[in-house]
């Protein structure tokens, strides 16, 4: 693990948000992308070297959406960076850790992205995300 990449936040309407925090709390917006494999929009804000993920439902089906049925908008994940996303996820199932994803997905910004299951983190949804070409 390199660092905390991003905290996602799941919301209701991206644009509500961003503007909370770009104009009200003073954040950068590096941009905004829909990631259709994930039914998501999403918008990265920085401060300093962290960043902020803000996802939006683009379907009923999405992970998001289900998301905020049970639990309503809020922080969602917490997701750490890593230099060889397989190696981790490998090094996890020799440990007997749950996951969500045992092989990488495509994430935002062309990212590689895998999720442990929140049961091994006592309720906390952790991913994984390697940087690069998916």
């Amino acid at each position: 693990m390199k660092k905390i990449n991003h905290i996602g936040i799941a919301v209701e309407k991206i644009d509500d948000y961003i503007a909370f925090y770009r104009d009200t709390l003073g954040l950068t917006v590096e941009g905004t992308e829909t990631v259709e494999e994930q039914k998501v929009k999403v918008a990265f804000l920085t401060i300093g070297d962290t960043r902020i993920e803000l996802l939006e439902p683009t379907s009923p089906e999405s992970p998001i959406a289900k998301f905020m049925e049970k639990k309503g908008p809020g922080v969602h994940h917490l997701a750490f960076e890593v230099d060889n996303i397989t190696a981790e996820l490998a090094k996890l199932k020799e440990k007997g850790v749950k996951l969500i994803d045992e092989n990488p997905r495509c994430g935002a910004h062309h990212t590689k992205i895998a999720f442990i299951h929140p049961k091994e983190s006592k309720g906390v949804l952790v991913e994984l995300t390697e940087s690069g070409t998916h």
